[in-house]
């Protein structure tokens, strides 16, 4: 079945990581075990893993961010200096596509045209379909540079990622939206960059869908009512998307998947993809329907196999979702929602 998975920071791997994602999950491993204080566990996606769980369409990321262990070493102090970097993200994804590896999908024609190749036959070699996002503003020196950066392809955007920033709060943070923060979301109104509220603060959560109108979707999000936390969104914010006709997609770091999980000491063999799967059947109990579910699985995103699910070896087991769906009677109409069709009809709805 075609997956639809809406965060993987690939160019971040490719350039932060040093890795060469056209090669093959286990060649990435191999290179990284002479490293000990490089690598963030066992690699689990490159473009053939992605190819191998027909996975053909992405939402891939621009992330300003650092791997440093000194937290405020994570972020860029200079957010000019942040726009300049990501522009080397950018680059590596126009490299791909130049390659004939990948094809950006800007508009609703492009989408239309790669789920129709995707679903035609034998895609061992077609190009992985990816949206554009940025995860976090710190590329964005002011407002003004949100038209600069939907020229240059940049489709969505979440305004924060760990921490605050100069536009408002995020995860493991207290706050609501900075000075600036109302300005930025206008802006991404007026020029049509979707808003997504991964990461958001509650406090910005509400103020942001106060203020932006367009459509909005939660990239990769659980459900708090599972596994507590502010990274999770709980059941008011949920009802609140579903009102939206967001989407959600299913994130597969395994501290927001099972309750109590601690980083480096939980035995990985506690949680699974059927446990996984729980956050989107609470979401589809709370919808009455299936059509604010999808996969955002955020695989590689700062962590490896070690903090995945431990019946998923590389990102191309995402197939294992619709069969654990199939298992609870889901029909395959709506697991096909969820592993792709909800994805694209909200691209559909929110594409210029």
């Amino acid at each position: 079945m075609l997956i639809f998975d809406a965060h993987l920071d690939l160019a971040w791997n490719a350039l932060e990581w040093n890795r060469d994602l056209l090669q093959p999950v286990s060649a990435l491993r191999e290179f990284e075990r002479q490293f000990d204080c490089c690598a963030t566990g066992d690699a689990t996606t490159t473009l053939p893993a992605l190819r191998d769980g027909n996975i053909g369409l992405v939402i891939a990321t621009l992330l300003p961010r650092f791997n440093r262990k000194q937290a405020p070493l994570t972020f860029y102090q200079s957010r000019l200096a942040a726009f300049a970097a990501m522009q080397g993200q950018l680059a590596w994804y126009r490299t791909m596509v130049e390659a004939g590896q990948m094809a950006e999908l800007s508009n609703v024609a492009e989408l239309d045209q790669h789920v129709a190749l995707w679903q035609q036959g034998d895609t061992s070699t077609a190009p992985i379909g990816f949206i554009l996002s940025m995860e976090g503003s710190w590329a964005v020196p002011d407002p003004s540079y949100i038209e600069r950066w939907y020229n240059m392809g940049l489709r969505i955007l979440g305004p924060a990622h760990y921490g605050p920033d100069d536009y408002g709060h995020g995860t493991g943070s207290k706050g609501g939206l900075k000075e600036k923060g109302p300005e930025l979301l206008r802006e991404m109104d007026r020029v049509g960059m979707l808003l997504d509220v991964t990461h958001l603060s509650d406090d910005c959560f509400w103020q942001s869908l106060d203020i932006y109108t367009g459509p909005v979707l939660a990239s990769h999000h659980n459900c708090r009512a599972l596994v507590p936390g502010d990274r999770q969104l709980d059941d008011e914010q949920i009802q609140a998307l579903l009102k939206r006709d967001s989407v959600i997609g299913l994130a597969l770091d395994s501290w927001m998947i099972g309750p109590g999980w601690v980083r480096g000491k939980t035995d990985p063999k506690t949680v699974g993809l059927a446990d996984a799967v729980n956050h989107i059947d609470h979401i589809c109990q709370l919808a009455g329907n299936t059509q604010h579910c999808g996969i955002g699985s955020d695989l590689d995103g700062g962590f490896g196999k070690e903090q995945c699910p431990h019946d998923l070896e590389t990102i191309a087991d995402l197939q294992k979702i619709g069969e654990l769906l199939s298992a609870r009677n889901y029909s395959d109409a709506d697991i096909a929602g969820i592993m792709h069709g909800n994805w694209v009809r909200f691209f559909q709805r929110a594409l210029k």
